[in-house]
């Protein structure tokens, strides 16, 4: 199924016109393209599409015939010929994982989402290392699950006057993307520039109302009625990139301190995690200058 918004010029004065379109039919090869040709032969233009197949395919294709090199190609002269801003292929099965960094703080419940997501598949990453400015013992629960899976853990301790930035951009050298797994560190500008490449944060909904130390104390004692948590790229005004992913819950007198922080944390994890699967799933387009597409 597929629904298009169509601009067309009509006789006379030249004046567009907005057509919406509702197609439902089964799903073969060569739909999309003879719907846009169709409506591109009459001088119309698809203002917006959205397509539904029921088995949840972008596309597919058997590589024997299209092979994995010809596709890019493909791709790349499309970009070309229409001026495109952004043209990215991705084909799960063939491709390698993207490689990211995690770098996280002292509170470890995104680390640790992140790394059993990861451990069971739900995750399609490859994590090169765990980047942290908080030491944690041998024995803890975080290092012996990486140790058991040969995921290295770098303590970097950071200061007002040293941030570890030209460790952190070396070890991160290789990767395709960053994630912030509630790092409490700002990440300077030069930073930002000298990676290059997107990095994925994730901080609770209670900002900017309740900040500084226990802000969900501060939200508790004030009675709030719903909670939340927002992912977003990271940029140089804090916590204003670009959002991802927002999710939010309802909470109520009856909650106590400790389900109020859990109902919190469960938001940060579950925000997260769909953040960086829509990410990898390449839903996520940047639109105009602070905002995305998220498919």
């Amino acid at each position: 199924m597929a629904r298009r918004a169509i601009s067309t010029i009509t006789g006379g004065p030249a004046r567009s016109v907005l057509g919406i379109h509702v197609f439902h039919c089964p799903d073969v090869v060569g739909i999309v393209a003879k719907l846009s040709e169709c409506i591109a032969s009459r001088g119309g233009n698809i203002r917006s599409v959205d397509v539904f197949v029921p088995e949840n395919n972008e596309f597919v294709f058997d590589p024997t015939y299209w092979p994995r090199d010809v596709v890019d190609n493909d791709f790349i002269k499309l970009s070309k010929l229409f001026s495109a801003e952004k043209s990215i292929v991705r084909v799960p099965d063939l491709d390698p994982k993207y490689k990211i960094v995690i770098l996280a703080s002292k509170q470890e419940h995104c680390l640790v989402d992140l790394l059993y997501k990861w451990q069971e598949g739900r995750l399609p990453v490859d994590i090169s290392c765990v980047i942290s400015n908080h030491q944690r013992a041998p024995n803890t629960h975080v290092i012996r699950f990486l140790e058991r899976h040969g995921i290295p853990y770098h303590y970097l301790p950071t200061s007002a006057g040293n941030k570890r930035e030209a460790e952190i951009l070396e070890l991160a050298e290789d990767t395709d993307f960053l994630v912030l797994a509630r790092y409490m560190q700002i990440l300077s500008g030069r930073f930002l520039e000298s990676y290059g490449k997107d990095i994925i944060n994730i901080h609770h909904g209670l900002l900017p109302s309740f900040k500084g130390g226990s802000p969900s104390k501060q939200a508790f004692d004030a009675g709030v009625k719903l909670i939340g948590a927002t992912s977003h790229f990271v940029s140089q005004e804090l916590d204003a990139g670009p959002i991802i992913e927002q999710m939010v819950e309802r909470v109520s007198h009856r909650d106590t301190l400790q389900s109020f922080v859990q109902k919190s944390e469960n938001l940060e994890k579950q925000c997260l995690v769909q953040a960086i699967k829509s990410y990898c799933e390449l839903r996520v387009l940047p639109y105009q200058e602070n905002k995305t597409l998220v498919f």
